[in-house]
């Protein structure tokens, strides 16, 4: 199972009129409920992490890891996108990844408050937990997440 993480907006909530608080790590804090929501999700479904935000490329996973790390989330399993040389945008970028994954035969979920997700294809918007930018993950969008990724998977020939 697998959990395509936002970070902005989603983790960290876009409050344009607040600067957000910032750890030793030089990397905005996350808020609490998006944390335990988080951490729900990986709990019930033992999802790994791919990244999609934009900072993606910022830190290698191993200062990823730190990050959660100190935010309260222990995670091993952690990866990103490819790096977007071609500068697509979100959508573009989820879509590729999906067509060149597509036999994968593993759940998704595609977690992120880009609205411009709404327009991705049918079979992968149904992968979609869509959070507003000032409220980010919270309970009730881990349930959602949770109940896409223990959805059965149907490999077609």
């Amino acid at each position: 199972m697998l959990i395509l993480l936002d970070i902005d907006g989603v983790m960290v909530s876009a409050a344009s009129w607040k600067r957000p608080e910032f750890l030793n790590d030089g990397f905005p804090a996350f808020a609490l409920k998006s944390i335990e929501a988080l951490q729900k999700i990986i709990s019930q479904t033992n999802a790994s992490i791919l990244l999609t935000t934009s900072h993606k490329f910022k830190y290698d996973l191993p200062q990823w890891r730190q990050i959660f790390k100190l935010r309260g989330i222990d995670i091993d399993k952690i990866d990103r996108l490819p790096d977007n040389h071609l500068n697509l945008n979100r959508k573009e970028e989820i879509s590729n990844w999906c067509e060149a994954n597509y036999n994968l035969n593993e759940s998704y979920v595609i977690i992120d408050d880009d609205k411009s997700l709404n327009a991705l294809p049918d079979e992968i918007k149904e992968n979609l937990v869509l959070t507003s930018p000032l409220v980010g993950l919270n309970d009730e969008l881990a349930d959602q997440a949770i109940s896409i990724l223990k959805q059965e998977i149907f490999a077609y020939a």
